[in-house]
C-alpha cells in the first residue's frame, strides 16, 4: 500500500521529488494570512478608465495593466514606479494582456486587432495583427509550437503562428467557430481547450491539435449532457433569454439533434483528436434557470476548471470549481462528462453587467476573486490544502481565508504573482493595488 502510494504522488506531481514546494508551503500559507492592502505602492493615474485585466511576466518583474481607455500601463510590482504607459496601444478598449516569454507580449482590443510588443522597444509595436471582425477577449500561447491562440465575440478561435511572424503580422487561420463564445483557454499542457459561452454551454476541445483548423463536420462530437441531469443539451431545461439552443456551430438553424450526440465517438485507445464535449456545468441555484459563464481559468496542473457564472436575470454571482474527470465512459451507452463540480461559493452581486476576472494562485492552493469593492481569498478547506487532498463526495462551500478590501469602486480583475507573495486587482474606476505580508 505504502509503495502504491508514494507512486500515486509521483503521478500526480505530489510528492516531494515532484514538487518541493509542497513541503514549504506551510511557509507561504503564513504569509499570505500577513497579507494586507500595501498602500505606499497603490498605483493609478486619471486618464485610463477601469482596469479590466492584470498580468505579471513570467519572472514576475513587470505587471502589466489592460485598461478602458485604450491604455497599457506598465509598473515595477516590487518597487511600484511605473515603467511607462502606451497611451495608444489600440483604438478602443484593450481586453487582455498574455506574456509569450519574459519580454514579449501580446494584448487584444475591441478595435478587433491583437498586438505584439516587446519590452526592449515599447515606443513601437513589434506588429499588429488583423482577423477578427469583432471585439478581442482573450490570448493563450502554446510554448511548444510558439502558436499564439485569440478568441473574440465574433465566434472565432484562431491560430497565429509567432515563428513566422514579421512586421507585417503572423500567418494564421480560424481553428474553430462556435456561437455565443465569452471566453477560450488552454490547459498547462495544452491537451484541451475550454470554450464558454453567454448561453451556459461549456466546451471541451479533447487530444487537442492546434495544427488542424476544424471545419464544420471535420470532428467527433462526443456525448453531451447537463450536469444537474440525464438530458442532453437540447433539454427545455437550459430554456431562457441566453440559452437558445446549442452554441456549436455545426448546425447554425438549430440545436444539435439527439441523433448527432449519441454516435459513437470513442476509438480504441482513447478519444480522437479534437472530439468535442458540450457541457451544461452545474450551477447552484441555478438548476432550473439559464446561466452566462462570464470568467473561466484553468488550474496551474491541470486538475481542475475555476468558472464565474452569473444567473440569467443578474441577480446571482457563483465562483464554482469543477474537477476533470479524464477516461471514456464507463459503458458505450452511457454519457461523457468530464466535469464534476467540487466547491462552489456565492459572490457580492455587484458591478453588474461587467465580468470579474478570478484566478489559481501559482501553485493551484488558493483562489483570487473580486468581491464587491475587494477581493476574497478561498481555499478547498481551511488549512489550503491541494484539491486532491480535500476532494469532497458532493459539492462543498469554498472556505473564505482572508477578505481584502482597498478600493473605493467595484474590483474587476486580480491576480497573483507568479514569483511573490504579492496579489494585484484592478477596479471600475481605474486603481490598481498591490497586497503583501506586513508584519
Amino acid at each position: 500500500g505504502g509503495l502504491f502510494a508514494w507512486l500515486r504522488g509521483r503521478c500526480l506531481g505530489r510528492g516531494a521529488a515532484v514538487d518541493p514546494a509542497r513541503d514549504t508551503f506551510g511557509a507561504m500559507t503564513g504569509l499570505y494570512a500577513a497579507i494586507q492592502p500595501a498602500d505606499s505602492v497603490s498605483l493609478s493615474t486619471r486618464t485610463h478608465g477601469a482596469v479590466f485585466n492584470l498580468e505579471y511576466s513570467p519572472d514576475g518583474s513587470v505587471l502589466t495593466v489592460a485598461c478602458e481607455q485604450t491604455e497599457v500601463l506598465l509598473f515595477d510590482p516590487i518597487s511600484s514606479k511605473h515603467i511607462k504607459t502606451l497611451s495608444e496601444a489600440h483604438e478602443d478598449c484593450v481586453n487582455n494582456i498574455r506574456f509569450l516569454d519574459n519580454r514579449l507580449f501580446a494584448t487584444c482590443s475591441d478595435d478587433t486587432t491583437i498586438a505584439l510588443w516587446d519590452l526592449r522597444k515599447l515606443n513601437t509595436k513589434v506588429c499588429t495583427l488583423h482577423g477578427h471582425t469583432s471585439w478581442v477577449k482573450n490570448i493563450e500561447y502554446d510554448t511548444n509550437t510558439r502558436l499564439l491562440v485569440t478568441s473574440g465575440f465574433d465566434g472565432n478561435v484562431i491560430i497565429w503562428d509567432t515563428n513566422r511572424c514579421t512586421e507585417d503580422g503572423c500567418p494564421h487561420k480560424k481553428f474553430f467557430h462556435t456561437r455565443f463564445l465569452m471566453r477560450m483557454r488552454l490547459t498547462p499542457d495544452c491537451s484541451k481547450m475550454l470554450i464558454s459561452t453567454s448561453s451556459g454551454y461549456l466546451l471541451i476541445l479533447h487530444d487537442l491539435d492546434l495544427n488542424k483548423s476544424l471545419e464544420v463536420g471535420s470532428y467527433p462530437i462526443l456525448r453531451a449532457r447537463r450536469t444537474t441531469s440525464n438530458s442532453d443539451i437540447t433539454s427545455s431545461g437550459s430554456s431562457g433569454p441566453r440559452a437558445v439552443g446549442s452554441p456549436c456551430h455545426q448546425n447554425n438553424s438549430g440545436p444539435l439533434s439527439e441523433k448527432t450526440l449519441s454516435r459513437p465517438s470513442q476509438r480504441e485507445g482513447g478519444s480522437p483528436r479534437n472530439s468535442l464535449e458540450v457541457l451544461t456545468p452545474e450551477v447552484p441555484g441555478e438548476r432550473d434557470r439559464g446561466n452566462c459563464i462570464t470568467s473561466l481559468q484553468l488550474h496551474p496542473k491541470g486538475w481542475a476548471t475555476l468558472l464565474r457564472c452569473s444567473s440569467n436575470t443578474d441577480d446571482q454571482e457563483w465562483t464554482c470549481v469543477y474537477e476533470f474527470q479524464e477516461g471514456a465512459p464507463v459503458r458505450p451507452v452511457s454519457p461523457r462528462c468530464s466535469l464534476r463540480l467540487t466547491h462552489c461559493i456565492e459572490e457580492a452581486n455587484v458591478g453588474r453587467g461587467y465580468i470579474k476576472e478570478l484566478c489559481f494562485s501559482p501553485d493551484g492552493r488558493m483562489i483570487s476573486s473580486p468581491h464587491g469593492f475587494g477581493i476574497r481569498l478561498l481555499g478547498f478547506d481551511a488549512h489550503c490544502s491541494e484539491l486532491v487532498d480535500c476532494l469532497p463526495r458532493e459539492a462543498s462551500p469554498l472556505r473564505e481565508i482572508r477578505s481584502l478590501y482597498s478600493h473605493n469602486d467595484v474590483v474587476l480583475t486580480t491576480k497573483f504573482s507568479p514569483t511573490h507573495c504579492q496579489i494585484a486587482s484592478g477596479c471600475l474606476s481605474g486603481r490598481v493595488s498591490l497586497y503583501q505580508p506586513k508584519f
